[in-house]
């Protein structure tokens, strides 16, 4: 086994560093073992400052994948192509604009929270599984992305191993001290980035075997041919507007101190996240401007292949460089990709714990029990990333995988309920399958699932997949709302209890109320929502009269 022993002392110092932060920063929480605190482990007590959260949400996003991937296409098919720098921007300024302030001024938890209020339990248990994919799938593309930049430091240990042992340190911190750990060790994880990639920018610039970059403009800028345009329209709204309903991004929105922090810190994180894309396209410019025969690289080894592709930004760092520059770079990528790894994999066992767990089957579930739910959720969230990570080739296709039901599913469920106040849970399950239908049908060729419908070569097919689920809920919604509030139908077939909802138990607040102050706690019998009775129920002038009305329309 050939270890470059440089390589192997600067992986060994970046690890431990993370790991002993991430560790001091657990000891922050206020809540302890004997006295757990599951909104102070998953939002760090609703006390990140401004500094630590324009850090820790630009992380989100610029990890493994964002810099391996960016390199990785800007090398492969031109700057042009690569599209998840911008994308992701744009989308931490969307989601700024539109939901930050109103989901941190709801004092939610996780994202399902709000449709859970409104849906039901089991609807947001529902929509936890694309959720959850999504966020897999992404904490998948980084452990890839680790296992990549390792295995060329340790030339003769395979991917997985290193993978395995990325995911293993993630795990590991992440257990200790939950969104406090995630988030300071995100602070130094990208100071490892971006001092570790400049300082090998200027070396690998000097390499002999590199030629102007600005004269090579044209090849390493790409080009986009007309028949792609409508394909490349289709993946920017992807990233735009899928790169909005994850919990990585909510859990740090629903952390900051206040509303309108919540929304900078999405500004701010755009401006990071242009910022730190930088090197990583400087790296796959110089890569596609070096004569790769003229490096102490196998030149027996095809540095186009896809095997030689995914790892070219520590191919440039280890060949073009001097080593103990080399070694530096490596090390501080190694350990700084996780930045969004550890985020993903909090996030989703955070979504279960509190979502489906205590929501869907444990309502009575201590707060105890919900942490070692979410402790359990964190290692069996790393295992599962970690062997996706291993089975999928390329960096970039889980980059847009990850995205992909996010996309077509949540985005239009999470502007619904959030921006249409009619809408309902019939609308959001049948705009849950049908979404999840049509984007089965349209085919994923990564995936090997074939394409059964074709929209044609002028339409953006995951675009309309989205505006579909959009359609589905807003119609289907406003029919059962009219057929029933309408009694098309009788309230019997309200099986959802959403609409005209049969109530259990009625409970005045106020018995001397005033026919304006009359208001009812209505229990929900399905779902055990406790809510306020619509004014217009509120018809009669005494409290006997008007607890008459509500029983005999429960009765109806």
């Amino acid at each position: 086994m050939v270890v470059h022993l440089g390589g192997l002392a600067s992986v060994v110092v970046f690890y431990v560093l993370i790991l002993l932060v991430g560790i001091w920063a657990g000891r922050k929480q206020k809540s302890s073992e004997k006295s757990p605190d599951t909104e102070e482990i998953m939002l760090a007590g609703r006390n990140i400052g401004l500094l630590v959260g324009i850090f820790t949400m630009t992380a989100t996003w610029v990890g493994g994948a964002y810099i391996n991937g960016t390199a990785e296409q800007v090398f492969s098919t031109g700057l042009l192509a690569c599209q998840a720098p911008l994308g992701y921007a744009i989308s931490l300024v969307v989601g700024g604009l539109l939901f930050a302030r109103p989901m941190r001024n709801a004092g939610y938890v996780t994202m399902l929270d709000p449709f859970q209020r409104k849906y039901g339990q089991r609807m947001g248990g529902l929509l936890f599984i694309p959720a959850l994919l999504g966020e897999v799938f992404w904490s998948a593309a980084i452990l890839s992305a680790l296992g990549a930049t390792i295995s060329v430091i340790f030339t003769d240990v395979s991917t997985v191993a290193s993978i395995i042992i990325s995911a293993t340190v993630v795990i590991i911190y992440t257990l200790f001290g939950g969104l406090y750990s995630v988030a300071y060790t995100d602070v130094v994880q990208l100071g490892f980035i971006f001092v570790g990639l400049w300082v090998t920018i200027p070396f690998a610039m000097q390499h002999v075997g590199v030629g102007d970059i600005v004269a090579t403009w044209p090849e390493w800028r790409g080009h986009i041919e007309k028949s792609q345009i409508v394909e490349w329209i289709d993946s920017m709204l992807l990233l735009v507007f899928g790169g909005i309903p994850w919990q990585v991004y909510f859990q740090r929105v629903l952390s900051a101190k206040t509303a309108s922090k919540a929304m900078f810190l999405s500004f701010y994180a755009a401006i990071g996240c242009i910022v730190l894309a930088i090197p990583p396209v400087l790296i796959g410019a110089i890569a596609k401007s070096t004569n790769w025969t003229m490096t102490d690289y196998d030149v027996e080894k095809d540095i186009t292949s896809p095997e030689a592709t995914k790892l070219i930004l520590p191919l440039v760092l280890l060949h073009l460089c001097p080593k103990f520059v080399a070694f530096i770079g490596l090390g501080a990528v190694s350990a700084a990709v996780m930045s969004s790894a550890d985020s993903s994999v909090l996030s989703a066992s955070s979504m279960f714990a509190r979502n489906v767990w205590k929501l869907v089957f444990r309502d009575q579930a201590s707060e105890r029990e919900v942490l070692l739910v979410m402790r359990i959720g964190i290692l069996l969230v790393g295992i599962g990333a970690a062997g996706i990570g291993i089975l999928v080739s390329s960096i970039y296709v889980l980059w847009y995988l990850c995205s992909d039901l996010v996309y077509v599913i949540l985005f239009p469920q999470l502007l619904c309920v959030v921006y249409v106040p009619n809408s309902n849970t019939y609308g959001s399950l049948a705009a849950y399958i049908t979404g999840f239908l049509f984007r089965f049908l349209i085919g994923e060729s990564s995936l090997g699932i074939p394409k059964f419908i074709n929209f044609g070569p002028y339409i953006p097919p995951k675009t309309l997949c989205m505006l579909i689920s959009l359609s589905t809920t807003l119609i289907i919604s406003y029919t059962a709302k009219y057929v029933l509030e309408k009694r098309i139908l009788p309230p019997k077939y309200d099986i959802f209890h959403c609409l005209v909802d049969i109530p259990n138990e009625i409970l005045p607040l106020k018995e001397s109320a005033t026919t304006e102050e009359l208001q009812y706690k209505v229990i929900r019998p399905t779902t055990g929502q406790q809510y306020l009775t619509e004014p217009a129920m509120m018809i009669n002038s005494s409290f006997s009269e008007s607890q008459e009305v509500l029983s005999s329309y429960a009765r109806n």
